[in-house]
């Protein structure tokens, strides 16, 4: 299997819960290793099925997430090859010293294809693939761009390492920027690099902590399904000071902004009925940041573990139970340009007990994703009233998988 997986590829060009990765790393290397022709929608843009996809995974032999745990770092800013998958997702609003404003996506996936590593001495030997995602949003500019990358995880094509942290594609990466820290235990691997280009576009950013971290779930236990090991080990960093530059069509631009990094790991997948979900990531102007996320069932309604973060300016986190005490209501609708597939556009999110009435709407309509999986992730303004009514403007980042193919399988 791992050795047809190609080093790397591009299928299209122009995917929070985490679970993307899920889908992506698992199904579409696994596809890309040693399946057949993915399916096609109607005008042959290749696209992969995301319940067939999910459904009958094998978790033998992979470790589970089943119950909270103590993180420990630098190590837990590394891989965890025992699970089946792992991210270092990023996204982030900039804003250039022009006025100019840029949202972006940069995410690396790791993909164990089986539980061992096969061993040998051949470089080449490896269980470990990798997938890579870059999306820029020119705002200002309504431009929309995507890359896709994929390599294996063997002779320095791809891979990860916690100490000095270092995650990477090719020349895609993110690490810790002092390259004095090898050999040198730290907590922390910030301030961090992040390192990205594709056709036309090129972004380097340093990164700031910012925030402590953020335990998602119960103590960084994040559950996705009712069954046991269904869940992720997930933590956050929701407003990392950024800055650094943005090169578009050959012009640079200098930029600042905030970053929001989710890392989880797991061995898991959706449940029956889960077809899809909507995630939300805001970073709020008065320090208060917002995580929720939606688990949708086949009947279009939320499932029961759908969960919901606020963060104050001070670093507390503060639970939000699905429904009571947040809601999530789309306010208008998209059609993707592709084959008509409908995503909601535009939302109002309330957390009712504390004041909240937000409105999201996309900064650029079409933020599309058209890669092996197609989902919308893009950048995103907010404003309405925030804590004890004040009023407040925002951005942040929404994303939006299993609307996309839903008729092509």
């Amino acid at each position: 299997m791992t050795a047809s997986v190609p080093s790397r590829l591009r299928l299209t060009r122009p995917r929070r819960p985490g679970l993307v990765a899920t889908v992506a790393t698992v199904g579409l290397l696994a596809v890309a290793g040693c399946a057949g022709p993915a399916p096609q929608s109607t005008d042959g843009t290749e696209t992969l099925s995301l319940v067939a996809t999910l459904g009958g995974l094998d978790t033998a032999g992979y470790e589970r997430a089943l119950e909270v745990r103590d993180f420990v770092f630098p190590e837990d800013h590394g891989p965890h090859p025992g699970f089946r998958t792992e991210w270092w997702y990023v996204t982030g609003n900039l804003t250039s010293r022009e006025g100019r404003t840029f949202g972006f996506q940069f995410t690396i996936f790791r993909s164990a294809l089986a539980p061992a590593d096969p061993g040998g001495p051949s470089a080449w030997s490896t269980n470990q693939a990798y997938m890579g995602h870059f999306a820029l949003t020119d705002i200002t500019g309504e431009d929309f761009r995507s890359e896709e990358r994929f390599a294996r995880g063997g002779a320095g094509l791809a891979g990860a390492q916690a100490e000095p942290l270092r995650v990477w594609i090719e020349d895609w990466e993110l690490s810790a920027a002092d390259p004095a820290a090898t050999g040198t235990v730290r907590a922390s691997p910030f301030p961090m690099t992040l390192r990205a280009d594709g056709k036309g576009v090129d972004l380097e950013l340093v990164l700031q902590s910012g925030k402590p971290r953020v335990l998602q779930g119960d103590r960084g236990l994040s559950q996705k399904g009712a069954e046991p090991g269904n869940a992720s080990y997930y933590y956050a960093h929701t407003r990392m000071p950024a800055e650094g530059r943005v090169t578009l069509d050959g012009q640079t631009y200098r930029v600042s902004g905030l970053a929001w990094l989710d890392r989880e790991w797991s061995t898991s997948a959706l449940s029956e009925g889960q077809v899809g979900w909507d995630w939300f990531a805001l970073q709020l102007d008065d320090g208060w940041e917002m995580m929720v996320y939606q688990l949708r069932l086949e009947d279009g309604s939320a499932d029961p573990l759908s969960d919901g973060v606020l963060i104050d300016p001070a670093g507390r986190r503060i639970s939000l139970s699905w429904g009571d005490q947040v809601t999530v209501t789309p306010t208008g609708r998209w059609r993707s340009p592709v084959d008509g597939a409908e995503y909601p556009s535009g939302w109002r999110v309330t957390v009712p007990d504390r004041g909240w009435d937000l409105s999201v709407e996309p900064a650029v309509l079409d933020q599309e994703l058209r890669v092996a999986f197609r989902y919308w992730e893009g950048a995103v303004r907010v404003e309405g009233v925030g804590e004890r009514g004040r009023p407040i403007r925002g951005r942040g980042y929404v994303e939006l998988t299993g609307y996309a193919g839903a008729g092509i399988e």
